[in-house]
């Protein structure tokens, strides 16, 4: 990254794609664990929130919205391993 750039060079979407996909998919794949009292269709409708988040994201140009992004979604992964879903933050 270039410094005082905020936006993504070419080498920094391609240092982050790696990191997002990988967010990606563990999310996915943590919406499907029996400890979350989902049924089927609210499962598949969370699916869907998840892949149009990082749809809307990948698009992103910004270096600190990609950050933001990275960090949601790390956040989001830590309460969804435990069992949970994250809290709503309402402002």
């Amino acid at each position: 990254m270039a410094k005082g750039l905020i936006w993504a060079t070419a080498e920094d979407l391609q240092r982050n794609r790696g990191r997002v996909l990988s967010l990606y998919r563990q999310i996915l794949r943590s919406l499907n664990s029996p400890s979350l009292p989902l049924t089927f269709a609210a499962r598949i409708a969370k699916k869907t929130k998840v892949r149009s988040m990082f749809w809307v994201g990948s698009d992103e140009r910004s270096l600190h919205n990609i950050a933001d992004l990275i960090d949601a979604a790390e956040y989001s992964l830590s309460f969804l391993k435990k069992g949970q879903f994250p809290p709503r933050h309402i402002t």
